[in-house]
């Protein structure tokens, strides 16, 4: 173990990408640059829909708004840094750089983690409660409930950051993966990091596990709700109002889950296939997930996709 009074020598990570695959890389750069630009689109398009739109200002669309704020924001922290590293193999990056990128990165998924639970406790409140549903999702409960959500993920990524861009890095400065993944950059340190793999499990629990329970609780009580409604119209109609959720929840939680279900990664040697499905199942969470949650709006949700079609109206005519 190194001693606590020893300080990192480390200026600068290399990230690999697909460096030791060139010939994936001009195509991923291809897909990643058409998927961050339909990011953009469609999450931009969303959040001007939730504002002018008088029929979406409500909390079930302010989290919405909330929800493209935060894919726009986690993209924009790495998709750059994912695209030059397909043009520039062995791309160098500087500690501080390094730093910002996590924080941003683990911020915005950790409050994703708990604004997808705030807006399943929405959805019940709509389903099991709809007459008391204007007095407890008014605006006093649900806007401290998505600033609750920031608050959190910001301080869990303070945590996490800090903690780990404290260890000392005096040997490997090579980080194989795309961005500065935090288990990826824990493999360098030069030191115990019980204390980090002690923190992320706590994190773990917080921002996975105690989540993903409530948002299963919440859909129980939905379902028992919808199955006791009488006719066949209005149990399609009451899952209608959460099947956009419920959807989105399954492919996020699904893949973050599967990717960050364990607090340490463990790689055996000579595991080069591993290592690829890792980066690309990384990729899959940091790119497509975003680039998918607008268009599961815009397609299951009349009242969105009503507010979609009337904004570009609006700028076809100002055009």
């Amino acid at each position: 173990m190194v001693g606590s009074n020893q300080t990192s020598s480390t200026t600068a990570f290399v990230l690999l990408g697909l460096s030791a695959r060139p010939t994936l890389e001009k195509t991923f750069f291809v897909l990643v640059l058409l998927m961050y630009l339909v990011i953009l689109l469609g999450n931009g398009v969303l959040v001007l829909a939730t504002i002018l739109d008088s029929r979406l200002h409500m909390p079930m669309y302010f989290f919405l708004g909330n929800l493209s704020v935060l894919d726009v924001c986690y993209t924009t922290s790495s998709v750059p840094l994912i695209l030059d590293s397909f043009l520039t193999p062995r791309k160098a990056i500087p500690f501080s750089a390094c730093a910002v990128q996590m924080f941003l990165s683990f911020a915005m998924g950790a409050t994703e983690c708990v604004l997808l639970s705030m807006m399943a406790f929405d959805r019940y409140v709509a389903v099991c409660n709809p007459l008391r549903y204007p007095v407890i999702m008014n605006r006093a409960a649900y806007v401290p409930m998505a600033a609750g959500s920031w608050a959190a993920g910001i301080m869990n990524s303070v945590v996490q950051t800090s903690q780990a861009m404290r260890l000392p890095f005096c040997g490997d400065n090579i980080i194989n993966h795309f961005t500065c993944e935090i288990l990826a950059v824990l493999k360098l340190a030069c030191a115990d990091i019980s204390i980090n793999v002690i923190s992320m499990a706590v994190a773990n629990v917080i921002f996975l596990a105690i989540p993903v329970l409530f948002i299963c609780v919440s859909y129980v009580f939905i379902l028992a709700t919808i199955l006791r409604i009488p006719s066949a119209e209005g149990r399609k109609k009451a899952f209608s109002t959460c099947s956009a959720h419920l959807t989105v929840v399954v492919v996020f939680y699904g893949t973050i889950l599967f990717m960050y279900g364990k607090p340490k990664s463990k790689d055996p040697l000579g595991a080069d296939k591993q290592e690829l499905s890792d980066k690309l199942i990384s990729l899959f969470y940091g790119v497509v997930t975003p680039m998918l949650n607008p268009i599961i709006y815009s397609l299951r949700n009349k009242d969105v996709k009503a507010a979609v079609r009337n904004l570009m109206a609006q700028k076809h005519v100002t055009a």
